[in-house]
């Protein structure tokens, strides 16, 4: 039985909406508008609006013809030249496209701007969502939000795919990094901020993953196994991804285990853990919110009526439209004709298809034409999706003219820089080794992290999972403490110095990932992690080490071996930012916005049982 009560309070959603670049009230203007588009629509033209179709998967001529209301990039879908030009040109052609169509209904641009810009190469990265958690300012994560959206808005991209407002129970989950926090406050405060900022700008942000995303167990998710890798032959998704023979290596590590699983929890726990980010959201004007491919009490997401429906739609009064995740609908059922007459019916109003979407077209018309979904369910969702693009002024400027100079630019790159300043924590600093002595002679730096733009990045960056090496523009730790300092540094990425030093310096990370790609069975530091700290203990009198990672790692055992430890997350293309922590010329403020556990009999969050953390919530020392 279905509980009857709400534990948050609803604030009424205003009706007063203004359109982009105008201060003119148009409420009533817009509903009236749009009963003249419904009227005018065909059934195939309705249902293109609801239709989202990857970008290299799109006929043009379709989008004019079918009258398509979305065109995306995934994670890794840029133009084949990669710069921000190229991308204006790219996007241009499509929006034009729609504009051609029978009724020039414009066509919204979206793409997954997680942490900054991401797709776009020379783009401002900034530290992942767990970094921003961690400096507890929801004015900082604002500014990144309108930097974001201006960076977006230059290349003619208006819906961000951001932010996610996860509270990560496991953190084997690869998109910890994802969430802010597992502080639902936390969450909240920084998840509306993010949403003001983008608001602000005329942007729009997609607010997932609709819920509970973050609960899972751990070996529920069925996307995939090392048992039977056949199912990647049937996955164009993960057949596209080019992982190739390394696919085996990542499932033996744990890879979608959590990610896509079931959130075995009660009303109760969903409620009061992961839905009140939600209504933070929407009370800061959220306008789309994305469902989350996992499932919760015998159903997926993408089918479940009484959340997507009843509680964001009605309860929360969320005014909005629901879009899938990438090709989400398709795991509701084998019949493909029953998955989208349920996710329809559930309350989705657009489908991100991605590749497949004349099949979708076709399987939605017969199930209007079957009386299986009705035409009241179509209106409403095609209403939504033309409230949001009126309230956005797409249908007055369907295109930005924001200067492609501001991609990259240099007040955004500051900006970056302080938001790694902001987001490293320092757990560990005995006899206040940090900051480093101005009269230090020479430091010893190891670890390839430490000349590493791509490792600083993490994924979702350039490409979906990301990579090592200068996979984007952007300045590393060793570059912003040789650039600062006159002190002596001597790097080696293997560690493998002759020499002693006074103070050294390790640099460690976790290889890019992304999604179901990041689930990891054992976070303990790797064997080639640990041997690189013992070889640089050996030759330096104090250890400082800087973990960069999308989450706590185990590392009870190597703690006593560090005179300092920053956990820097994934602090984006701003290396120089940590450079000025360790040199003193800003100081740490960070403070914790996860648990990081002492063992692995700690993960999940509920195998705590009372016992003590290595580091809690709120820890971080100030310098």
């Amino acid at each position: 039985m279905r509980i009857a009560y709400c534990v948050l309070r609803r604030k009424k959603q205003s009706t007063h909406y203004t359109i982009r670049n105008t201060e003119k009230d148009v409420t009533i203007k817009i509903e009236e508008r749009i009963d003249d588009l419904l009227n005018q629509m065909t059934l195939l033209e309705k249902i293109g609006q609801m239709t989202q179709v990857e970008k290299n998967s799109i006929e043009v001529a379709d989008i004019k013809r079918l009258g398509i209301g979305s065109i995306l990039s995934g994670g890794g879908g840029n133009p084949e030249l990669n710069n921000p030009s190229e991308w204006r040109k790219m996007v241009t052609t499509f929006i034009e496209a729609s504009l051609e169509s029978r009724l020039g209904i414009p066509l919204i641009y979206g793409s997954d701007a997680v942490h900054g810009h991401n797709n776009v190469y020379g783009a401002t990265i900034f530290p992942h969502n767990i970094g921003l958690g961690a400096t507890r300012d929801p004015d900082l994560v604002r500014r990144i939000a309108i930097a974001t959206a201006r960076e977006m808005e230059a290349t003619n991209v208006l819906w961000n795919f951001a932010p996610a407002v996860s509270n990560p129970r496991d953190i084997r989950w690869g998109r910890t990094y994802e969430g802010y926090s597992q502080d639902v406050e936390v969450i909240s405060a920084l998840g509306r901020a993010y949403v003001e900022g983008l608001v602000e700008m005329g942007a729009l942000p997609s607010v997932k993953h609709f819920v509970a995303d973050g609960g899972t167990t751990w070996g529920s998710s069925t996307r995939v196994s090392a048992e039977n890798m056949a199912l990647i032959d049937n996955d164009p998704t993960l057949a596209n991804t080019k992982v190739g023979d390394w696919m085996f290596h990542y499932l033996q590590l744990g890879a979608w285990k959590l990610d896509q699983g079931i959130s075995d929890i009660d009303e109760e726990t969903l409620r009061r853990d992961h839905l009140p980010p939600y209504l933070a959201a929407i009370e800061a004007g959220a306008l789309n919110v994305m469902a989350s491919y996992s499932s919760w009490d015998g159903k997926r997401m993408h089918a479940q009526h009484y959340l997507l429906t009843d509680v964001l739609k009605g309860e929360l009064g969320f005014a909005g439209f629901v879009v899938t995740d990438w090709e989400a609908i398709d795991q509701i059922d084998d019949d493909f004709y029953t998955a989208v007459v349920a996710a329809i019916n559930a309350g989705i109003d657009m489908n991100m298809v991605p590749f497949k979407y004349h099949r979708f077209i076709t399987t939605l018309q017969r199930a209007v034409e079957c009386g299986d979904v009705s035409m009241a369910r179509i209106d409403d969702a095609v209403r939504r999706i033309l409230r949001v693009k009126m309230q956005l002024g797409l249908f007055e400027k369907p295109m930005c003219d924001t200067p492609l100079s501001v991609v990259g630019s240099a007040e955004h790159r500051a900006l970056a820089r302080e938001a790694v300043q902001k987001s490293a924590v320092l757990l560990k600093n005995d006899a206040n080794l940090l900051p480093l002595p101005a009269d230090t002679e020479h430091i010893l730096v190891a670890g390839e992290a430490a000349h590493s733009v791509g490792y600083q990045c993490g994924g979702w960056t350039v490409e979906w999972m990301g990579k090592p090496g200068a996979i984007t523009p952007g300045t590393t730790i060793l570059e912003g403490l040789r650039a600062q300092s006159d002190t002596e540094i001597v790097f080696d990425p293997a560690g493998e110095f002759e020499q002693t030093a006074p103070i050294g310096l390790v640099v460690l990370a976790e290889e890019p990932y992304a999604e179901g790609m990041g689930d990891r069975e054992d976070l303990r530091l790797s064997a080639e992690h640990i041997a690189l700290i013992e070889r640089v203990r050996s030759k330096v009198e104090k250890l400082i080490v800087i973990l960069m990672s999308g989450r706590p790692l185990i590392i009870t055992d190597q703690l006593p071996q560090m005179d300092a430890f920053v956990a820097a997350f994934l602090p984006g293309s701003e290396g120089n930012g940590l450079a000025d922590l360790l040199l003193g010329a800003v100081p740490f403020t960070g403070k914790l916005s996860y648990v990081w556990p002492r063992s692995m009999e700690q993960i999940p969050l509920s195998a705590q049982n009372g016992q003590t953390p290595l580091f809690d919530i709120g820890d971080g020392l100030t310098t």
